[in-house]
This record gives structure tokens, sequence and C-alpha cells, in this order.
């Protein structure tokens, strides 16, 4: 059957090299799928356009006090050598996205699909890879290298990562149940959840009852995290509040979707550094915070 299956596609491409018909897309010429130039400059940025996100390194949590004097919680984010792997284009796979790699591997600890990967696109060998949807006009070309300057302060970003696991835990821990009581006849069960269903009208436990079980390891999403401080030099990302995971966990950052930011402010489709920056000596910049002390009382 296996024969059989290669004489029936080899005639199909056959077919398809022959005629002008829509079973083009088998032929193996590499002159039928049309290459795209993507050329890596600044561009306007549209209210319908979404730019790639980035992949960062999360290295624990501390605080700020601003010029106000207001403590700030702060998250401090990694941007550790982010660069584009891949690009899919409408004419090969019928999409926009950008692949982007993060980090640094060494071959021995790949697999050889994944060197293959990396030897095919001529990128560096990478720790760390995701997909990011995009629009047609803010794709970039394959090797493009993306810092933390793609964000800018005082705008809100999603950040996704996968929360800390806390192994089997109770329904008390797990779902925020009451639990019974500590007296009054409670007997080995103060942290019970209690009844899990009916007696005979349904002779059974629903599905999705809250009970003990698995808890943490989950893909979550804060949304409308603000970013109150970058530092080129060193590629750190200051962010208010907690992010999921635990500290040197990957997480991946993308432009709000609620809280918009303005777009005549951020670099489109990325930041691209004039050829005279020195980059060692840039120092931080932070997010705008006003000329009015929010601590005084004003009429």
């Amino acid at each position: 059957m296996f024969a059989l299956s290669r004489s029936f596609i080899s005639r199909l491409q056959r077919f398809a090299i022959d005629s002008p018909s829509p079973l083009r897309f088998l032929s193996s010429d590499a002159a039928a799928i049309q290459t795209r130039i993507i050329d890596p400059k600044p561009g306007l940025m549209t209210p319908d356009s979404k730019r790639t996100g980035l992949i960062a390194v999360k290295c624990g949590m501390s605080a700020l006090w601003d010029k106000w004097g207001a403590r700030i919680p702060i998250t401090v984010l990694w941007v550790d050598d982010n660069i584009v792997s891949q690009v899919k284009t409408p004419e090969k796979e019928g999409f926009c996205s950008l692949q982007i790699g993060c980090g640094q591997k060494k071959e021995k600890h790949l697999t050889k699909p994944e060197v293959g990967h990396f030897r095919a696109q001529g990128v560096p060998l990478k720790r760390k890879l995701k997909e990011f949807p995009v629009t047609e006009d803010a794709l970039l070309p394959v090797g493009t290298s993306l810092n933390v300057r793609h964000f800018v302060p005082g705008q809100y970003v999603d950040i996704t990562g996968i929360t800390k696991g806390k192994g089997f835990q109770g329904a008390m821990k797990r779902h925020g149940f009451k639990g019974m009581p500590a007296s009054h006849g409670a007997s080995l069960s103060h942290r019970s959840l209690g009844s899990t269903g009916h007696l005979t009208s349904s002779g059974r436990v629903f599905k999705g009852k809250k009970m003990p079980g698995r808890m943490g390891g989950d893909q979550r999403t804060v949304k409308n995290v603000w970013v109150y401080k970058i530092d080129p030099a060193r590629n750190l990302m200051w962010v208010k509040g907690q992010v999921p995971g635990a500290t040197g966990n990957f997480v991946f950052i993308k432009d709000a979707v609620y809280e918009k930011p303005d777009i005549s402010l951020l670099p489109f489709p990325t930041y691209f550094a004039p050829e005279d920056e020195d980059t060692d000596n840039l120092k931080p910049l932070v997010a705008e915070l006003g000329d009015v002390d929010p601590f005084i009382v004003t009429d």
C-alpha cells in the first residue's frame, strides 16, 4: 500500500506541474513559493497593528520608591538575547507570526530536529522558543535582535508564565473552602471539604466538583501590568506587581489587550538602535509620574 501511495502522489505532482490547476501546491519546485523580502526599518503603527512579544527571565521581586515617596512592589525581568528565529508569512504558512528565541544552549543539550531547525534558519542555538502572532506590517526578518526598548516605560503589558507548582493540596488551600468547625462535635474533619454530592437523586458526584488535587503548574496570564522602568544597558525591565512563575522561569511579554498603549510612543515594528549609540552607557528610563504630588490634598 505504501508503494501505491507513493506512485499516486508522484502522479499528482506530475499533474500539478504540467497543468495550471489548484494542485500547484503539490509541486516540489521551490520557485512555486514566493519568498517575501522583509526590510527591517521603522514604520508607522496603526490601531489595527499587532507587534511581536518578547521572552524574559523572571529574576525575582523587590520594592522601589518613586519620586513622591510611594512604595511600588516590583518584579525584575531580564530580556535575555531575544532574536527572530523564524518568520511565517501568508504565502507559505497562510498566516503571519514571528518565532522568537531567547537565551543560549549548547548543541549537545538539543535534539537533532531542534539543531536542524536553527541551522536551516541560520540563527544561533536558543534555549527557549515562542511564537507570537503579528500583523503583516509588523513582520521582521530572521536574525533581527530584540531588546528591552521594544517596550516603553509607562505602558501596560500582558505577561504569561507557568505558576509555581504546589503539589497535592486540600480543598481549603486549593479552592479557598471554609472548612469544618473546630469544635462542636467535629472529629478529624476540621479541614475537610464537606459533602461531595447527593444521595439517591443523582447517586454520583458531578463532573467539575471542586475537590483536593494537584495545584499550580498551570499557564496563567496577568493582564495590564504597568512597566515602571527599563534599563537598556542590562536589558532589565521593572514591572509593578507579581508575575506568574518561580524565579528563573521564562515569561512571555506582549502589549496589553485592554489597556492599549499610545501607538505614537511605541517603536514599530520594534526598536532599531542607531549605529552611533553606545549601548553600554545608556541610562535607565523611568515612567513619567506627572508634576502633581498625589500626597498633597488640593482644593
